[in-house]
Parts: C-alpha cells; structure tokens; sequence
C-alpha cells in the first residue's frame, strides 16, 4: 500500500503517519458513499409511500362525491352481484359503469385498510371510464373494474416486482393485456402488492410492507400475487390478472378461496410484463384471471382471446375460445392423486382430493389413480436449477443496498452461501435430510453451457415422459392436491420446496387451475397434529406450524389439463365448482 502511495505522491515519498491518516480518510470516505447509498434508497422508498398515498387520498374524495348520489343498499346489491350477471346488466344499461366503478374503488379502499393489499391506485382509470362511455361498441367486459399485479405494465405507472432498484423509471406504454382489455371495455383501477422479486409465495416487500390474508390477519394471502388474492376475496375487485412461475396464481387462490387459471404459458400475451430476470425460458411464466367463480374465469379468456390480442402480439397462437367445449356434458376420463410423493400436504388438503373424487365418481364421471412420476427430480433438477442456473448470482443482485425482506431472508440467506460450502453441507447433510440437501446442491447451479443444454433437454424429454403417461391412461383432466390452507405469515420463505404441487404444472406447461371446495374443520386441526409428512426432517415439522390455527379458511383442489387445453380445464374446474356447491347445500 505504501508503494502505491509512492506513486501517487508528488515526491515519492510517505510516511507512515502520512499513510495511516491517508487510509483513514478513504476508509471515512467509503462509509460515507455507503452512507449516503442507503439513504438515497431509503427516499426512493420514502417517496413511492408518498405517491401511494396521494393516490389513495384522490380516490377518497372521488368516491366521497360518488357516495352523495348512491346509497349504501344500491353498492351492497352490486358487490352481490356475480361477474357474469354484472357485465350482462352493464352491457343493457341497467347499470352505469360510474356506479359501478366507484362502487368497487369504495370497496377496494376499506379492503387495502385492513389487508394492504393495493400497491397503488390508478387514477387513470375515471380517463378510462369516459372513453368507454363515448364508444359505440361495448366489448365483453364494458364497465367492469378490474385490479392487475404490479408487474404487469400499465402506462404511468411503476412496475416494481416489490424491488427497488425498479423504483425509478414508469411503464411507457400498457402491456398488451391491459390494452385488451381496455379495448372490451374494462377499466383496470388498481395495482396490487407483490413479494419481493416476485419468487416467494407470501407477499411482502420492503416498500409497501406485508399483505394480509382477508379471513384471517396472522395469516399470508399466498403469493407472488398475493395482493389480488387479498383484494377479490375481501370483495374490492371482481376480477384481477396475475402471474404464475411456480404458483403465484394458484397459491393465493387456494389461501383465499378463490378460483385462479395458470394458461400455458403464451395462450396469453406476455408482452409489457416485467420480471425481475428476464431470459428464463425453460420454466416459463403464464398470465392468467382471478376471480370468485369458474364463470367469471370463463368470461375473462373470452374477452383476451380474440384478434385484438392476436394482433398486437403475433407469438400468441391464433386460438380463440372454444365455447362448445367449456359447455360441454360429456363424461371425463380423470386421474387423480393426493399426494405427489415428495411435499406431503396437510390433512385437509388430501380430503379435498378425496372428497372430489367421490363426487365427481358419483356423478358419473371416471376416475383413473395416477402416480406423478419422480417430483424430488423435477423439484430440484428441472426446476431449482433453472432459476439458479448461475448459483443465484443475477438473483441476489436484485437486491440493491441489500434491502431484503424479512419474509425473503431465509431464502436468501440460503442462496448467499458460498458454492463450495453448499457442495460440503450437503454432502454432510445427505443421509439425514437428504431433501435439504439436494435442495442446496441444486443452488450451485450449472457450471457450463454444455450442462444448460442438457438440463433442456432434460426437460423436454420429462414433459415427454409425463404426456405419455397421461395418453396411456386415456385421460382428459387430472384432479389432484394445492398446496394450503394458508400459511401463516413469513413460513413461506421458510419452505420454498413446498410448491411441489404447483410448480410440477410450470414445468410441464400445462394448463392449471384451483377451486376452493371446502374449509379447514376441527377434525382436520386434531389430524394435524399426527401430522409427520415423508421424512421427518425439519421441512416437515415447519410445515405443520405453518397451517396450524386455519378452521375456517378455504381448502381447495387443483384441476389440470393439456397444453393449450385451457376450456377443457376450466369445465373439469366448473364440474368441481358445481359438485362442490351442490355438497355445501345440503
């Protein structure tokens, strides 16, 4: 070091007092730059409050002169009032999409009160309102409010993905589902909260804070779109639009008893919707509805699959909805399992799957037992070392000023350790919790192209494997478990290897949906206790504290089918749906 400040030296010459006050000063001046870093982050922060906030205060007077002119019976009738029925009576004009609209905003105001769920408001969305009301055509959603997850882009407006690095620049122009859906008439009003860097299954950032489940506040609401998930089922929003990589539509739905359609992947456009890491393609991400019943699900693929869509984005195959098959009676060929082998579920959540079953058998359906093939592999060789194909790297530089949120540190944590000390951890660890262990050698990564290309391979070839499969036993759907009933808040960064149920569907591509068929019973919390799962490792008893205290909350079923297939999903999930209510009348 003294050499060095020879050099730099106009005399070549230091002493040692010279130097030690020369790297004090450097070492002062370096803390001040790290200083003066985390407080720039900090005002970044600081000031997206400051613009939440202000939109929500410009929405409360909105609805404060909206609420002198409609009275509390007249919003209560709408709230009531299914998608479909809805868009039926704002399409004949019984009701105006004024009312409508600031009916919702007022819901969606009290719902974020006790949830924070929003991540802003869209004050554009009362621009939107008077050019619908201007057109001569009235598309399929005409009036109908509509919330979408913060990152899929809306022009104006940030899309953060919970991080703040993402703080600085608004979306210049609408993603192109948001401008399909302008064009049949909704009006999208509100953007909803995430999880940090969108790879976690609770939904909590270090911007806007924790979202909580509507039914019960200690619990999450599920994520990465946990936001929608807590807003449609609190009733501020009939229907939202997320996003789904390894569950994100399907785990909020299942912890707030919603219905959620994961498409295949490009069945939607994908353009204008930001991530956090862009380029991983091999486990692709799918945009897809939320909303409380199968119909409305129904009604939203009709609305974006038409040549609007088409259009303005020519990757998206051509395929319109295919109404006959959606209504169609037929009898269904359906396998069926209750547990994939690798993540054990809760009690409950098996039940489910029985119950269905019967239900489905009873009325006239058949049902086919099906064994998922080899779940441990696909978790942590197809689908862990996909997004960790670089030993994390590219993920914890998502996270500037090392801002991480308390929900997200255990996974971080975990991606932080240097490589060779995951390769020694788990070799030790193997023969006790071989789980965890193979869990950190998937975080290693790839150390070469030649390894990237195989492991695409390798998933290619398994979707081969599953589908043939699926056609030796003639089957038409599958019925099979979700992960749930909700985790309490900050478990699910504890155990990210419990979406095993969900994230199988991402890896196959294939379209996948939820339906809530039942809630959790005394009987079920007592059984929890017995609970032990496949290895009595410390996954397995996380899992038991983190569903413990849910008698009451929603417990769902998953329903799926093949590629592009999405109709024919959404009739088994409404076979469900219809055999579910049916059970709860009586």
């Amino acid at each position: 070091m003294q050499q060095q400040l020879r050099q730099l030296l106009p005399d070549g010459e230091v002493s040692p007092s010279a130097a030690l006050a020369l790297l004090c000063g450097s070492a002062a001046a370096m803390a001040f730059w790290k200083w003066l870093g985390k407080r720039q982050i900090q005002e970044k922060m600081e000031e997206a409050r400051r613009t939440r906030d202000q939109g929500v205060k410009k929405m409360e007077k909105a609805v404060q002169q909206f609420r002198e002119q409609i009275s509390h019976a007249q919003t209560a009738a709408i709230l009531s009032l299914p998608l479909v029925e809805l868009a039926g009576r704002l399409r004949e004009g019984s009701l105006s999409p004024e009312t409508v609209l600031y009916t919702y905003v007022e819901k969606a105001l009290e719902v974020t009160q006790q949830t924070n769920c929003l991540r802003h408001f869209i004050p554009e969305c009362e621009e939107q309102l008077q050019e619908i009301q201007r057109r001569k055509e009235k598309g399929l959603l005409y009036g109908i409010p509509i919330s979408i997850k913060d990152h899929i882009g809306h022009k104006g407006h940030l899309s953060t993905c919970g991080l703040v690095q993402f703080l600085n620049t608004p979306v210049q122009e609408d993603s192109v589902l948001v401008k399909v859906l302008k064009r049949q008439g909704a009006i999208p009003f509100a953007l909803t909260n995430v999880s940090q860097s969108l790879f976690s299954y609770d939904c909590s950032n270090a911007i806007f804070g924790q979202t909580l489940n509507p039914f019960n506040h200690k619990k999450s609401p599920g994520g990465s779109s946990g936001g929608e998930g807590a807003l449609i089922a609190g009733g501020g929003s009939i229907l939202g639009i997320g996003s789904d990589i390894g569950g994100s539509i399907r785990l909020p739905s299942s912890f707030c008893g919603l219905c959620g359609l994961k498409p295949t992947s490009e069945r939607l456009s994908l353009s204008g919707a930001s991530g956090p890491i862009d380029g991983i393609l091999s486990v692709p991400c799918a945009l897809g509805p939320m909303a409380r019943d199968v119909d409305s699900l129904a009604l939203c693929m009709k609305a974006l699959l038409c040549e609007e869509m088409f259009q303005l984005d020519p990757t998206v195959p051509p395929i319109p909805f295919n109404e006959e098959v959606y209504s169609s009676s037929a009898p269904l060929r359906i396998g069926y399992y209750d547990t994939d082998g690798y993540f054990p579920l809760p009690p409950c959540m098996r039940r489910a799957v029985h119950e269905t079953r019967d239900a489905l058998r009873a009325a006239g359906h058949e049902l086919v037992p099906f064994a998922p093939p080899r779940i441990h592999y696909v978790m942590t060789e197809l689908f862990l070392k996909t997004f960790f194909a670089d030993g994390g790297r590219a993920f914890l530089d998502l996270f500037a000023g090392n801002i991480v949120d308390s929900g997200l540190k255990p996974q971080v944590n975990c991606y932080k350790i240097p490589t060779l000390w995951k390769k020694l951890l788990a070799l030790i660890l193997k023969p006790l919790f071989p789980r965890l262990a193979d869990y950190l050698s998937a975080l290693c990564g790839m150390r070469s192209v030649n390894k990237m290309w195989k492991h695409q391979h390798q998933i290619m070839a398994y979707r081969t494997e599953f589908i043939n499969k699926w056609r030796e036993l003639r089957l038409h759907v599958m019925l099979c478990p979700v992960l749930g009933p909700a985790f309490t808040t900050g478990y699910p960064g504890k155990l990210l290897t419990a979406i095993s149920s969900t994230m199988l569907y991402n890896v196959l591509n294939f379209p996948a949906g939820v339906v809530p068929v039942s809630t959790v019973t005394e009987a079920d919390e007592e059984e929890l206790k017995l609970y032990q799962g496949y290895c009595d490792d410390p996954w397995d008893r996380t899992l038991k504290q983190a569903v413990e205290g849910a008698v009451g909350l929603p417990v769902a079923v998953q329903c799926v089918a093949l590629p592009w297939q999405e109709e024919l999903c959404l009739r088994f999930m409404k076979e469900v749906e219809t055999l579910s209510r049916e059970k709860t009348a009586i």
